[in-house]
């Protein structure tokens, strides 16, 4: 009975210790390109929606991100950047949960409450750096270029380190 007891003890430790080895991955990106046709667009659409460039982007993502099945997809709450994971959501069978880009810091908090999941994360030129860099506790990457819309990073983290890849599609 005692023997028994140990058992079913120790299983239970491997499998909660397996749980907390696994990795979290946080595949974080920029909205794709925003329509800027119109004149004065940029001035006076505050929430434009995406170029046909960006659509194209959008679709494509479907396969560049083939290889992770997202657990959460994360988005600001703007047309360009909701637009931008459509097609992901689909795919995946996800909906969009939105998070307030001016409470970056407590967003990243959250993010990293979360063990052994995938999750996207779609925002803007300066605010998907600065999230990586809340992520991994330095600061090295700047806001991006307006013109810069082909690089993403997957950071993962695990056993309390982390390690960022920078890509470009």
């Amino acid at each position: 009975m005692c023997s028994k007891h140990f058992f079913v003890m120790l299983v239970l430790l491997i499998a909660t210790a397996s749980v907390y080895a696994q990795p979290t991955t946080y595949i974080l990106l920029r909205h794709a390109e925003k329509d800027t046709s119109n004149y004065g667009s940029m001035m006076l659409n505050t929430d434009p929606a995406l170029s046909k460039a960006g659509e194209q982007r959008a679709e494509s993502l479907v396969s560049v991100l083939a290889a992770y099945q997202p657990d959460i997809i994360y988005s600001t709450n703007y047309r360009r950047t909701k637009a931008t994971v459509l097609p992901l959501t689909k795919k995946n069978g996800k909906t969009i949960q939105y998070y307030d880009p001016k409470k970056l810091s407590s967003f990243a908090d959250s993010l990293l409450q979360v063990k052994g999941k995938t999750i996207i994360v779609v925002g803007h030129s300066n605010t998907t750096p600065a999230l990586v860099n809340l992520l991994i506790k330095e600061n090295k990457y700047p806001a991006m270029d307006d013109s810069v819309y082909d690089q993403f990073w997957i950071v993962t983290l695990e056993n309390g380190r982390s390690v960022v890849e920078e890509r470009k599609y």
